[in-house]
């Protein structure tokens, strides 16, 4: 197939996940001031969008408190450092099961689930840009949890965002992901062109080979926007991967920690290695006014 490549490249940085690296690395940040402070420092960098999960700032343990994220969004919009925001919503949808011989009860303390509207909460308050939405169910690296996102769920919570007039991310963790993104468009509850975000490399989604990438990027409509990351040592040969094929690229601290054999990164220096990366291959970095026009983005304040 002849080379497709991206000349124009927006870099995402995933600023913290909701993983449990909080103590696998200094540089991981926790408070909203800390999300934030790496947020804006990785927009300096060269990243055009920052992908943000909140904390607890106390221990470093997942959360989805609405006012840990309107804390984000504040000091992130109070910048004067442009950027495009993208909050998480794949929070609310976690099982967690009891062991194989007694799968249920489910173990209460590590299962996490929320309605469609509780999940959306902080998204109807902050108004970023952009939300995830993640597009499948799907067995979740532990041995017993299930990231859980029902069509129903789906259907409600995407319905929900195109109302509030934020473009969801399709996160696309394996093909079915796409397919039934596609459906999502074809009944109208999200807009074309949508934007979709190809998870390479997380178990057990789709693996991070090229012929695995390439069936996925085959598989995103030819009018609508991506994006692609794979996690840990595979970070930044996606960068390239993800540029020839035609796309755009996720970096940061939510899947990769090192910039290079026992050397800790910080977002600043993941987004710095992409751009270095991305104008090695003669592609031009763009900022976020440009994606807002690419994408139809709008720019607001927290209601």
């Amino acid at each position: 197939m002849p080379l497709s490549m991206n000349r124009e490249v927006f870099i995402t940085c995933a600023v913290t996940g909701s993983g449990a690296t909080q103590d696998r690395s200094p540089h991981v940040p926790r408070s909203p001031e800390q999300i934030a402070e790496s947020a804006i420092a990785a927009a300096r960098a060269g990243a055009a969008i920052v992908h943000c999960h909140v904390r607890d700032p106390q221990t470093g343990a997942p959360s989805r408190d609405p006012a840990l994220f309107r804390k984000v969004t504040e000091l992130i919009r109070a910048s004067s450092t442009d950027v495009v925001l993208n909050l998480t919503a794949g929070m609310g949808g976690d099982i967690v099961f009891g062991p194989t011989e007694r799968p249920l009860p489910v173990n209460e303390a590590a299962t996490d689930m929320a309605g469609a509207s509780e999940r959306v909460r902080h998204v109807a308050e902050c108004l970023p840009e952009i939300c995830t939405l993640d597009c499948g169910t799907m067995n979740f690296a532990e041995a017993d949890y299930v990231m859980t996102n029902t069509p129903g769920m789906l259907r409600a919570m995407g319905a929900m965002m195109t109302e509030l007039g934020v473009k969801p991310e399709i996160e696309a963790f394996d093909t079915g992901h796409l397919w039934f993104a596609k459906q999502l468009v074809e009944e109208g509850v999200l807009t074309s062109p949508a934007l979709v975000q190809l998870c390479m490399g997380v178990p057990w989604g789709a693996p991070d080979d090229l012929n695995t990438f390439m069936a996925m990027v085959n598989n995103v409509p030819a009018d609508w926007n991506w994006s692609a990351f794979a996690l840990g040592r595979n970070q930044m040969p996606y960068v390239a991967a993800s540029v020839l094929a035609g796309g755009n690229v996720r970096v940061g601290l939510e899947d990769n920690l090192m910039l290079g054999r026992g050397q800790l990164a910080t977002n600043a220096q993941l987004v710095d290695r992409a751009k270095t990366i991305i104008e090695s291959l003669g592609a031009k970095v763009i900022g976020p006014e440009a994606v807002r026009e690419r994408l139809g983005l709008t720019k607001r304040m927290p209601a």
